[in-house]
């Protein structure tokens, strides 16, 4: 095998390209039928008052709006509503299956390798609605580009971190804290509930870090006129604040690359990251800042000229 700085990666055999080729397919309509079950989420029921039928439809948080008195139109409504919701309850409970099935055959083929603990955090974001205001920027953007060009990156020292950083998108604050506040619940204690170690570092509030190690740090633009500075991405007293980054701006303003990844135990989450071309100018701009760490600076060369040569032979949009 050559050198790394020669031969940067392997393709992944046949057998575990076309597992992953599948098991994305899987993942993929799984979640356009999680979406469509969330249109029909809560019900709709009859209820009799003063002797009149009234067609009531519940929320998911079970507040209920009446439709109307019992007609033709509305038993229709009832009726398609109530069909709509059968199918998709189905659908979604048979693709659950069929996921299932795939992670075994994921982890059989050893189709990924993406730290579990990071698969778990982008599903528990997605799942929470919250996935949007972020973007995973930094070293484990990496596991997004091999898992889409097919591939596995020579050695370790490339992917060595034990941290993801979060991009927040501070200028979408006020629908978050409006998400937040409808879930009644804060980001720390969203990481609870992948991990119930998770706690906040005392000396860098913008990082919680669980008991293997893991961390999980959350970035933000530098402050503009009108950015609240500092600020808390809730406002639970023990929630992270969120720490300025001189090159997030440019990421945030990247479009965006997303592609399914897949953890060691097979387990598959989608991941939002930057361009593969952004991340690798990102890669280089670092590694010659002399303020930075020299073991730093040198991982993010080899990142860079890892992702570059991706482009170069066209693995990669």
């Amino acid at each position: 095998m050559n050198n790394i700085r020669e031969s940067y990666f392997i393709e992944l055999d046949e057998d575990a390209q076309r597992q992953y080729i599948d098991a994305r397919a899987v993942f993929t309509a799984w979640e356009d039928a999680r979406r469509a079950a969330d249109e029909v989420r809560g019900g709709m029921y009859w209820q009799t008052k003063h002797a009149q039928d009234y067609l009531i439809r519940t929320s998911a948080s079970n507040s209920q709006k009446s439709l109307g008195p019992r007609s033709p139109d509305n038993e229709e409504i009832y009726r398609r509503f109530m069909e709509r919701k059968q199918l998709s309850d189905k659908r979604v409970a048979d693709l659950k299956k069929e996921l299932a099935k795939h992670q075994r055959l994921n982890k059989v083929h050893r189709v990924g390798r993406a730290p579990n603990i990071l698969v778990e955090i982008l599903n528990k974001l997605y799942k929470s609605g919250i996935a949007e205001y972020f973007t995973v920027v930094g070293t484990h953007a990496l596991y997004a580009y091999e898992a889409e060009a097919g591939l596995r990156i020579l050695g370790t020292a490339a992917l060595a971190t034990r941290d993801v950083d979060l991009l927040w998108d501070i200028q979408r604050r006020l629908s978050f804290v409006t998400k937040m506040h409808n879930l009644d619940t804060s980001f720390l204690s969203l990481l609870k509930k992948v991990d119930p170690t998770f706690t906040r570092r005392d000396d860098q509030h913008h990082t919680a870090y669980n008991s293997k190690g893991f961390e999980v740090d959350l970035i933000r633009r530098l402050h503009k006129d009108g950015d609240p500075h500092p600020v808390q991405i809730t406002d639970d007293e023990g929630d992270f604040y969120v720490v300025e980054a001189e090159s997030a701006a440019s990421l945030q303003g990247a479009a965006q690359f997303q592609t399914i990844i897949v953890s060691t135990s097979g387990q598959m989450a989608r991941m939002k990251t930057v361009p593969p071309v952004v991340f690798a100018k990102t890669k280089r701009w670092l590694s010659e800042l002399e303020s930075r760490e020299a073991v730093k600076r040198q991982r993010d060369k080899m990142q860079a000229e890892i992702v570059e040569k991706l482009l170069a032979d066209h693995l990669l949009p």
